[in-house]
């Protein structure tokens, strides 16, 4: 797959992936997690998102000098009301890299109009923060497209085309809501940055370390490089991630891979002693952060301060890089389009990423008495709770192999929800609760020997998330893996 059009030679190009996986190397040993810390919003925006973390690196004179160099913009009025349902405490963040040619980056391309999101990854952060996810989508990839409201008002109407066609028709709240339609993921905050910013955030951390496979001399992008691991930055970091002909095929898939070794990278180098043990260095890359992007105006300096404090104990081992995957386009194959049968699991693990569950409950039986999932017939009973999630609740646990009544029973209206089980079935009971832990166990003779109910009041329930089900999403690039691979 290639993409001929010159106007392409952009920030960091396609951010998407084909669907075949990446390998994954081992983290490197060595690394004290406290040296981690914070790590994600610090590398995975290309460097844009750590502005997140500033908020807990110093004294609040320091916060507020960083704060105040963010470019912020209102998003509300242009996402509207009709959206996916937050389902968890979990964090989406969208990465934005702009190819705007104006101001700082006229040199890139005088005289192009607009802009376009030439990078499009989606941070999922885990609720208890201890799992990180970048999800790469193709600019390329052909869409259905939402109407959106512009920035200076206006309306832009719904339409079929490239993903990177929504931000230049009305900016990053359209490339928001395109993505939060296909997906159905709650997207929170979104950053930007742009040609200009990428290099001033690299140039910030003395540079970052690529290996390529052999010499390459590629004028077009102002990139000169020797074989094998080096350091690069200003217009060779560049020049690096924007290269499509002399590095690679030609087309976008290796160069996604690319990017994303290039992301792990900048994760590396900003987590790293050399520069968390210094003031000096650390201020100066999250000063270069902060006046090199944009971002919603919710994104305050109260929800990064909560932020940096949940993302303390970060671990290398924890995050990674995937796209989306993708498949040929029929009519036009310089275009794609995703593999919804191997994209839809990817989102759905993203959006029921549910809190881990707390202690188990005291009246729980013992974990010996506890059965397979398929061994537990549930009957749901609902008390008065949305009738959404009940519908939710019922496919989510037959998705997980329980066996699950069709029929919702109606009951009596209660302000709580419990799994309500007679003696004889104390076992089924407990493995429920393990998947449903703030419902509380109640003993009831009068309850069918042979399953239990799952009473659902006004409070709802929620679910423990599914321990495989974010490592199911195959591949991805990961920081301290080997760049030469």
């Amino acid at each position: 797959m290639s993409d001929k059009d010159p106007r392409s030679e952009d920030l960091t190009g396609d951010t998407a992936a084909h669907s075949a996986p990446v390998e994954t190397a081992p983290e490197r040993p060595g690394r004290k997690p406290w040296t981690r810390k914070q790590k994600i919003l610090r590398g995975t925006a290309i460097g844009a998102a750590v502005v997140v973390l500033a908020a807990g690196a110093g004294a609040a004179g320091l916060y507020y000098d960083l704060k105040g160099d963010i470019d912020q913009k209102s998003v509300k009025d242009q996402l509207g009301t009709n959206r996916p349902q937050k389902l968890n405490k979990s964090l989406n963040i969208l990465l934005l890299g702009s190819d705007t040619r104006e101001g700082d980056n006229s040199r890139y391309g005088a005289g192009m109009l607009g802009a376009r999101s030439d990078t499009a990854v989606l941070l999922h952060l885990s609720p208890n923060r201890d799992q990180a996810m970048g999800i790469s989508f193709p600019r390329d990839s052909m869409v259905k497209i939402p109407d959106c409201k512009k920035e200076k008002g206006g309306t832009v109407p719904a339409q079929f085309g490239m993903l990177n066609a929504a931000f230049a028709f009305a900016g990053p709240t359209c490339t928001w809501k395109t993505l939060e339609s296909l997906t159905g993921i709650h997207i929170d905050h979104f950053v930007q940055v742009d040609f200009s910013g990428f290099k001033r955030m690299v140039d910030a951390l003395d540079g970052v370390e690529i290996c390529v496979d052999k010499p390459v001399n590629d004028p077009r992008a102002e990139l000169s490089l020797k074989a094998g691991k080096q350091t690069v930055k200003g217009e060779q970091a560049l020049g690096y991630v924007r290269a499509r002909y002399s590095l690679g095929d030609g087309g976008d898939l290796g160069r996604i891979e690319r990017q994303q070794k290039f992301m792990a990278s900048v994760v590396d180098k900003a987590t790293s002693s050399e520069v968390l043990t210094d003031p000096a260095k650390t201020y100066k890359f999250l000063k270069a952060v902060t006046k090199s992007v944009t971002t919603d105006d919710e994104l305050d300096l109260s929800t990064m301060r909560k932020l940096a404090e949940g993302l303390k104990g970060m671990s290398a081992g924890q995050v990674r890089f995937v796209t989306v995957p993708v498949k040929d386009y029929a009519p036009d194959p310089n275009r794609v389009q995703w593999d919804m049968d191997l994209a839809k699991p990817m989102f759905e693990a993203i959006r029921h990423d549910n809190d881990l569950p707390a202690a188990p409950p005291q009246k729980s039986a013992k974990p010996e008495q506890a059965v397979a999932p398929g061994k537990v017939k549930v009957t749901v009973v609902d008390a008065g709770g949305k009738r959404e999630l009940i519908d939710r609740i019922v496919k989510q646990l037959g998705k997980r192999g329980f066996d699950v009544v069709k029929k919702v029973e109606k009951g009596s209206k209660s302000a709580t929800s419990h799994i309500a089980y007679a003696p004889a079935a104390e076992g089924q009971a407990t493995a429920l609760a393990r998947v449903v832990p703030n419902a509380e166990l109640t003993a009831d003779g009068k309850a069918p020997a042979g399953g239990v109910r799952l009473v659902i009041g006004e409070q709802g329930v929620r679910l423990a998330p599914d321990p495989a089900a974010l490592n199911k999403i195959q591949g991805g690039v990961k920081p301290g893996q080997n760049l030469c691979k």
